[in-house]
């Protein structure tokens, strides 16, 4: 009886500790879907575009704080075995941060920096830390934005965005290319991000059909014919 109830004591203490984060991960949850709904209106209007990052990069100093506070309920060494609570948030939120500050400055944030911005560890052993999978996850998802932004960029007359973002999405698929991805979720979100390469080099096609761009030289024509067979 005196197992058992030691037991008992144990699995109250762990149903509490996930209570106070399931409490956190919830407003932290609020904060993100907040700020991915700021960010949709970029899919309407270019000029309010630095307008929404600006409103965001407030929302993601809420967010740090409360990372803060959950950092300090997690018991150490015991980050993966409560992760499953904020796992899809962490890398919505490396999503809004990719996708925030590829607008604002036109590259790809680093691992350190989301970690960073988000009040959390690059090193494991540091502690509380962003978790390279999760990061991996919100690039991808930001690229799902892009392919969409890249769509609602031609359809107001920005052509110049377009091919930047072709050249950015392009770069990123190339990264990932050089992964061994075992992951399950990460390798299936991976195909999506195929998907999204090619439905911007449609676009870019398109535009350059009609002349409202430059059409790219012969020798990177048969490149691109060259890759895209051998991904068939």
């Amino acid at each position: 009886m005196e197992m058992f109830q030691k037991f008992n004591t144990y699995l109250e203490e762990e149903q509490e500790t996930r209570e106070k984060i399931r409490e956190i991960v919830k407003l932290i949850d609020n904060e993100s879907k907040e700020a991915a709904a700021v960010l949709q209106v970029i899919h309407t209007s270019l000029t309010e575009v630095n307008q929404a990052c600006l409103k965001v990069r407030g929302m993601l100093e809420k967010c740090k704080e409360l990372y803060i506070q959950l950092a300090s309920i997690v018991p150490p060494n015991q980050y993966y075995r409560f992760s499953d609570h904020w796992n899809w948030t962490t890398q919505r939120l490396v999503s809004i941060i990719a996708l925030v500050v590829y607008l604002e400055a036109g590259f790809l944030v680093t691992r350190d920096t989301c970690a960073e911005i988000l009040g959390l560890k690059s090193n494991p052993a540091d502690g509380f830390h962003l978790d390279i999978e999760f990061y991996l996850m919100g690039i991808l998802l930001m690229t799902d934005d892009l392919s969409r932004f890249a769509v609602n960029s031609a359809s107001m007359g920005d052509y110049n965005r377009v091919q930047n973002l072709q050249n950015f999405i392009g770069n990123i698929n190339s990264g990932f290319r050089l992964l061994n991805l075992k992951n399950d979720a990460l390798r299936k979100k991976f195909d999506s991000l195929k998907y999204s390469v090619k439905r911007i080099e449609e676009i870019v096609y398109d535009l350059a059909i009609r002349n409202l761009i430059n059409k790219p030289n012969e020798g990177e024509q048969m490149e691109a014919t060259s890759v895209s067979m051998k991904e068939d």
